[in-house]
């Protein structure tokens, strides 16, 4: 589907071609997921909990504005239509993983330097403790800067523009989240893209792309889609893409009018990430049947009126995903 990335640390080595190892099927099955809990001495550790299903949420009231005061008994989820009991909840900023996907094809030169700016201040509006790496895709996805929390190591992958070719979006995004599985030292995970067009070169579909996001219990897609170029049809059929990439997931897609908007959008996302709920649950219908599972949550609070939660809309249970590659080595 890809060809295999290699990794290229500071632009300096190469580090041996990647491939994501084979999975054990436990974890593929979303019979092990791993939680986030800070120690005393102030460091995040990441504890594994067995058929536990791990949601981030974000809740917004009437006016859009998010909701940070909720409880425990504020919340309900449901597993394909039956109620489960929370297991856990916490609301906390806890450190994030962050794929930053920067459409590269022809298009976007003249964008880059205000996607870039975004980006940057995007990393710096997070947690400190955030790690990130920066991925440049056209008709194929360049790794350019490896998992850093560096801003210099970030804005010098950055600046690796050779906008030519086509948009193999939903490969990088496969790829991207491979790469998270595995080697992301954070159990939250976060997917950002930018682009300006449909996809038009990928192997895979949209399709495949969203089932592997859902067979790796992660992550979490926010979308920038820079159409305001676009034809009306073709900015249709990409707005619909980044809509559902990121609906299936709970992050949002955004749609900016002009570069003018790009920078807002970004420190939107970061605040967006830092404000969200954790909810745990251990699913009634024992995991190992297997199959796609949705999830619906709802929360209710006086004097709240109307909320609205967003978080992942399902996963896959003893899901075994063949692996279809990773990105190719950056320059």
């Amino acid at each position: 589907m890809l060809s295999t990335w290699a990794l290229v640390w500071a632009s300096i080595w190469l580090i041996p071609a990647l491939t994501l190892a084979q999975r054990s099927a436990q974890t593929r099955a979303g019979q092990t997921n791993q939680t986030a809990e800070k120690g005393p001495n102030g460091q995040f550790t990441i504890r594994t909990s067995v058929t536990e299903v791990v949601l981030y949420a974000t809740v917004i009231d009437e006016h859009q504005h998010l909701v940070t005061t909720l409880q425990k008994q504020n919340f309900n989820i449901f597993e394909d239509g039956a109620r489960q009991t929370i297991s856990s909840f916490r609301q906390e900023d806890v450190p994030v993983s962050l794929a930053i996907l920067i459409d590269n094809s022809g298009s976007m030169q003249p964008k880059r330097a205000a996607v870039n700016l975004a980006a940057l201040d995007l990393v710096r509006a997070s947690n400190p403790q955030d790690e990130s790496f920066i991925v440049n895709f056209s008709d194929q996805a360049i790794l350019d800067q490896d998992f850093t929390s560096n801003i210099q190591l970030l804005e010098k992958g950055l600046s690796h523009i050779d906008s030519q070719g086509g948009t193999a979006l939903y490969d990088a995004v496969i790829a991207a989240a491979d790469h998270l599985a595995k080697n992301a030292q954070r159990p939250k995970q976060v997917i950002l893209i930018v682009t300006d067009g449909k996809d038009n070169s990928s192997s895979a579909t949209v399709e495949q792309t969203v089932q592997r996001i859902q067979s790796l219990h992660g992550p979490i897609v926010y979308s920038i889609g820079l159409l305001f170029d676009e034809d009306r049809g073709q900015a249709h059929h990409a707005r619909k893409i980044l809509q559902m990439l990121s609906d299936q997931t709970g992050g949002i897609a955004f749609f900016p009018k002009s570069l003018d908007q790009v920078d807002a959008i970004a420190a939107e996302v970061a605040r967006d990430i830092r404000e969200q709920y954790i909810l745990g649950y251990h699913p009634t219908r024992p995991v190992s049947e297997g199959g796609y599972r949705t999830i619906h949550v709802t929360a209710s609070a006086p004097g709240y009126g109307k909320l609205t939660v967003r978080t992942r809309e399902g996963y896959m249970a003893q899901t075994h995903a063949n692996n279809p590659g990773s990105p190719t080595t950056g320059k």
